[in-house]
This record gives structure tokens, sequence and C-alpha cells, in this order.
């Protein structure tokens, strides 16, 4: 367990990822307070000449109370946050887990199957471009994916898996690199289970989810630190659509974990993953409504009247869109305890990934006989190993951790095109072919040093890409150095300023291609922030941020990526946690950036869809009695739909009511999505399309409709 707080007098230390700490003791015997947010508090006697001890914590109600603020826990300044969320929330699926992130929103406009868009920090991250996903160690983003670079699909994360997540935001962290620049977003799964679960799950739109976790080993064999367990689950929808999206997705996940001797720990996983959908993809505005506003070829605005037979919000125009996908993963890691506190972390991970997608969001606009359809696919097999050597020094009363790292990744994708065909299927002309090969080497070295109520961070990494398409190759090289200084005033306040140099990539077709286009634009940020617990039970964190984006990419339904230009964006963040009482918490996020093209004048060079002004909040309950859940909100502002902002893109606001009745043995609950069914759209963009029949493609904004009310039931078996 990562952050738990280890207290020895004025001494406090921070376990590391695999729950190791080290600590010096005033006398030959001491009494350590061991802690961490959700668990009971343990008080342990341990002596000087004791090299090792394992202290098991075990669950209980949550109180800020607890929460430490200390120099201890490193340069992540979101940790707490993560935890308290984690520990408060009722969630369900890989969607709710990404949206426990402040400041992060996602949207489907292409049926559920696919990697949901991501919008954070003032970007629209596409489907996660400027955001690292990874679980387990393992990346989650997709480098010269077929459908968008840095593609991340969460979908194969069984979410009562998952232990703890971690974010970070700016490009500020050693151990972080391609798409490194919004932040990151790391999920690790349970090394083993507080209890074996069944669940079943039912709702509106023919709705099923069924679950299960379960517990492989016994009880004696636990007690030897050994552990194993297996996750599936599986999901059917149609959605609200008029024509019925016929999800499916099914998961497998199991995992062992077993110590080898007194310094390590083996830990093997495996996954596999496949889902099929039907989408009803993007309505363009004036199929839905009458006397819509759109664009000219000038940029001037107009108003159009409706088609000649609009369609209802949720109807189709093109009925051959949806998709299909399977990944299947393993993980080998071991973690080994060298002495003289040196640790080292060895990880091994492989990814068969396959893809296919049928879009169609200008219908007849480029073909007025057979139409816009696109076919996507590709096949992907991905290889790596992350490796990290750490030390920790004890100078005086400071202490000093230094790590090394070095990492690789090589991805084969074999297959990929993307074709214009027929509604039928039928081949028209190929608009992409081409089998790729990438690799990306990293190393990095980072210094920490604690000292007193100061926490200086340092260090470097070096990234060599080789990207291969067709029969050419390109190498590059980037260097991201990394600076974080933290100062802990007292318990109740903490200060902290990051900087540092993020990337990422572009396609490999577009590096061999050049076209104008950067190869690894690099992203330069900064955060001034704070840590705060004006009262006991009252957690703040807020920041204000700036990042500076050498190059943006814009990307077709055709693979053809545009250079969007440099960008700067600036901003403030606030995260607030209050528990109002022993069962009551409340929360409140508030982010706000201004997003714009570096070179354009004074209220010009508007970044499409760029989000604002976001927020999100909450209720969230826990009685003694089994009664638990939450009230929560999410508000989107609307927002410049293209650069000249002469189209919008419509804000919104979506509220959630969760409540479950929990016991030792069962759990019912209750969900209902968009409480007050209010009308909002979950996506919109600028498309220039046409319909069948009109004249001449049209400017304007398409959307894809956001659930209307939508109340599932839940039923869990615990044993």
């Amino acid at each position: 367990m990562e952050y738990a707080s280890v207290t020895c007098n004025s001494n406090t230390a921070a376990t590391d990822r695999s729950g190791n700490f080290q600590l010096s003791l005033p006398a030959d015997s001491a009494v350590l307070l061991v802690s961490f947010i959700g668990y009971q508090q343990q008080h342990i006697l341990v002596k000087s000449n004791l090299k090792r001890i394992v202290i098991p914590l075990s669950r209980q109600r949550i109180d800020l109370k607890e929460v430490i603020i200390s120099p201890a826990f490193s340069n992540n300044s979101f940790h707490t946050l993560s935890a308290i969320d984690l520990n408060i929330r009722p969630f369900n699926s890989s969607q709710d887990l990404m949206r426990l992130v402040p400041g992060l929103f996602i949207a489907q406009h292409m049926g559920g199957g696919k990697a949901e868009q991501i919008f954070v920090r003032g970007f629209d991250a596409d489907h996660g471009t400027d955001l690292a996903v990874s679980v387990d160690g393992m990346p989650v983003n997709m480098v010269s994916h077929i459908h968008g670079q840095g593609y991340a699909d969460l979908h194969f994360l069984i979410p009562e898996t998952v232990s703890v997540y971690d974010y970070g935001k700016g490009p500020y962290y050693t151990y972080q690199g391609d798409f490194n620049t919004a932040g990151y977003l790391s999920f690790s799964t349970k090394d083993a289970l507080d209890k074996s679960v069944i669940s079943l799950e039912g709702g509106q739109f023919n709705t099923l989810r069924v679950a299960g976790v379960i517990d492989l080993l016994s009880n004696k064999a636990k007690q030897n630190g050994e552990n194993a367990y297996i996750a599936s689950e599986y999901n059917y929808t149609d959605g609200p659509f008029t024509l019925p999206e016929h999800y499916k997705r099914f998961n497998l996940f199991g995992k062992y974990v077993k110590p080898l001797g007194l310094n390590n720990v083996l830990t093997l996983s495996a996954s596999t993953f496949s889902t099929s959908w039907v989408a009803s993809g993007e309505i363009p505005a004036r199929a839905a409504a009458n006397n819509t506003t759109a664009v000219d070829d000038n940029g001037n605005p107009y108003t159009v009247p409706a088609a000649a037979h609009s369609i209802n919000r949720f109807d189709v125009i093109d009925s051959v869109q949806g998709g299909q996908s399977t990944r299947l993963s393993a993980i080998a890691k071991l973690n080994t305890d060298l002495k003289n506190s040196w640790s080292m972390e060895n990880q091994l991970y492989y990814t068969h990934y396959t893809f296919q997608l049928n879009v169609n969001s200008t219908f007849f606009a480029d073909d007025s006989l057979n139409g816009d359809l696109r076919h996507q696919q590709e096949t992907r097999d991905m290889f790596g190993y992350n490796g990290r050597l750490t030390k920790k020094s004890y100078l005086g009363n400071a202490v000093l951790t230094s790590t090394a790292g070095l990492s690789s990744r090589f991805d084969k994708i074999y297959g990929a095109a993307i074709n214009h065909v027929t509604e039928n299927d039928q081949f028209i002309e190929p608009l992409f072919v081409g089998d790729t090969r990438q690799n990306n080497s990293a190393v990095y070295v980072d210094e920490s040093l604690e000292t007193g109520r100061w926490l200086f961070n340092a260090g470097a990494r070096l990234d060599y890409f080789n990207f291969g398409f067709h029969d050419s190759t390109k190498t590059n090289v980037i260097v991201s150095p990394k600076v974080n200084i933290q100062y802990t005033s007292n318990n109740e306040i903490q200060f902290y300023l990051k900087a540092g140099k993020g990337f990422h990539s572009n396609k490999a077709a577009a590096v061999i291609g050049n076209n104008g286009l950067e190869t690894l634009p690099a992203a330069y940020g900064a955060d001034l922030g704070l840590n705060w617990k004006p009262i006991p039970h009252l957690y703040v964190n807020a920041a204000l941020w700036y990042l500076y984006l050498q190059q943006e990419f814009v990307l077709s339904d055709d693979g053809t990526i545009v250079p969007g230009g440099k960008t700067k964006r600036e901003g403030a963040d606030i995260s607030a946690r209050y528990q109002l009482a022993k069962w009551l918490f409340a929360d409140l996020n508030i982010n706000l950036a201004r997003p714009r093209l570096a070179d354009s004048a004074k209220n010009t060079g508007y970044l499409a869809l760029a989000p604002t002004f976001t927020s999100t909040g909450g209720l969230d309950f826990k009685l003694e009695n089994g009664i638990n859940g939450g009230l929560s909100y999410r508000y989107m502002h609307s927002r410049p739909g293209n650069n000249t902002n002469t189209l919008r893109a419509e804000g919104y606001y979506v509220t959630d009511l969760k409540v479950n009745y929990t016991q030792k043995r069962y759990e019912v609950g209750l969900t209902i999505e968009n409480l007050l069914n209010v009308k909002w759209n979950e996506f919109e963009a600028e498309e220039v399309s046409r319909l069948r029949g009109e004249p001449v493609p049209v400017d304007q904004m398409s959307f894809t409709p956001g659930t209307p009310l939508f109340a599932k039931l839940r039923f869990a078996l615990f044993f």
C-alpha cells in the first residue's frame, strides 16, 4: 500500500509502491503509529534489531480528521484526494473511475465500445493524446492507433479489481513519458481480496451486467503472503437510441501474488476483453431541430432550415456504424528488497489487440452518391519492460531518495487501414494503408531530498523513438527535465511549486511523411499550489497553472493529421473535501482554463471543444445501518465549437443518484443517471456534412445526445 503514514514521535515516513518504508527509531524500541485513509490506525511496538516487519491494516469508516499533511508524501499532491474519493464514492464502471479525477470529463460519440473522448485542463485530449493512462504499470494509450494518437480504451479494466488510482496534472513526473502533457492517470489492481463478490445489475434500455471477483486461495496460503483471485464481467445494453446499440462486453482477469523468500515478491496477472456494438453516431443539429445556425465558406453564420424529414435526437442517419475490439494482456512483475536500503522493480508486459470501426460523421459531403462511410481496422502486438532501482540514504535528519529507471516499449501494428466503403461494406478506395513498427525506450533519474519542512525533487528523462512505416524509418530523441519544490509549513498547510517539460509523440505515418508536423512536440508547464486543512474535517487542494504546447494535432476520420499550431493554457483548479458529520461528506471541484493558440491576438485563436469551466461535486453518505450512496453533479460550460468561436458546443448540467443498502453478506443498490432527466449533448463537434437530398455540404455542429433518465438496480453477494 503506497502513501500509508508511519509516525514515531515527530518523525514521519510514507510507504512506497510496494508498501515498504524505513524510519529511524529514537531508542532500541518504539511504538509506530500506522495510518491510511479508510483504514484503522495501528500502534505497533518494534525493536531496532528488526530488519523487516509486516503490518496488516483493516478497513474502517473514513474520517477526514486523520488526513495527514506531511513532507514525506513526495511530490504527488493529489494522492490524498484520490484516496478520499475512492473510499467514499460508490462506483461500478471504468467510466466512474475516470470521473473520480477532479476536472476530467469523458464523452462517447460513436457507441459505448470505443475509448472515451477525454477533456481535462483545457484540453480536448481526443481519446488520450494528452493524458498518459496505465494499469498496473502497463500503458493503455495506443501509439499510432488507426482512430487517433494515444487511443486509451479502459473498458478492459474491471472496477471491482481496482485498489487505488493515482493521477497527476501537468508534465512534472520523471516516471511518466509519452502523452504526459495535461497529466497522467494510473490504476493499480488489488493484490488481495477483502472478500469475494458476485453481483447482478439490470436496468432500462435492456441493460444487464453480471460480475464476479472470486478468491482462490485458503487462509493458510494468505498467511504466507500468497494471494490469487479471478474476476469477470459481462455487459449488455441497447442504450436509449432508436436503433438498439447491442453493446456487448466480456472481461476476464486473474492475478497471483507469491513471495519468493524474504526479499522478493512475484506478481503475475492476465486479462482478456472483447466487445462489439452498433453506433447511432453523430447527428447534425439541423437534422433534429428547425432554424439552427451554421457557417458558410467565409465563416459567416446563417440560418439553416431543418431537413425535409427531421429526426428524433436518438435516431440514426447511417445505421451501419459501430465496431468491435479485443485485448489480451499479460504482466509479470518482480519486486526485490536489496541490501543497504536498495530496492528494485522489474516488469514485463505483453498485449495483443484488435480494432474495427465503421464511422460516418459527414454522410454525403465527400461522396454524394455512395456516402462517406469509413472502415477503420488494425491488429497490434505490444511488448514492454519497466525497471526501477531505488536507494534511500539517511543524511542526519534528511532523507535522500535516489531513483534510476529504464523502460522500453515496442509496438508492431499490422493490417492497419482506413477504407472508403459503401453501406454494404463494399470497398470503394483506400484512404490509408500501412504497417507500423514503433519503439520507445527511455531512461530517467530522479532525486528527492526531504529535510525538515522542505522537499526538493529534481530529475530528467531521455526518450528515444524509432518510427517505422512501410519501408521507411526515423529516429528522434527528447530530454525532459522536471523540478518540484514542496514546503510544509505545519500539519495544516503545504505549498508546492512544480515545473517541467513533457511531450506526446506523433503517429508514425505522419512522422515519416512529415508535412510540417513536429515528431515529439514538447509541453512546458508550471503549477503553484497548496494543500490545506483549515479545520480538522476540511481538506483543500488549489493550484494556479500554465502550460505551453509546441504543437497540437488535429486528426480527421481519414487518418490525416493536420498541425494545429502552438498553444498556451492557463487556469486554476480548486478541490475541497468536507466531512459535515460522521456519516456525511461533501466534495466540490472547480476547474478554470483559458486555452488559446499561442500566436493569436486577444479574444481570438480559440481551441475547438477545449473546456473552459467545469465543475463536479456532491454529497456522499455512509450510515451505520448500511445505507450509503451519493448525489452528485457534473457541469460543463458551453465552449467554442471551432477556432473562430462562430459555432458553440452547448454546456450541460447532469445529476446522478446512487443509493445502496450494504450488509455483511449482501448489498442492494439503485443508480439513477440524469436524475432530473435534462436534455443534454454528451458530445459535440464541428462537421462539414451533407444529408441525403441536400444540394451542398453544411458547416455546422453535430452532436451525440446524452443519456436521459436511466435507472439501474444491483444486487451483490459477499462471501
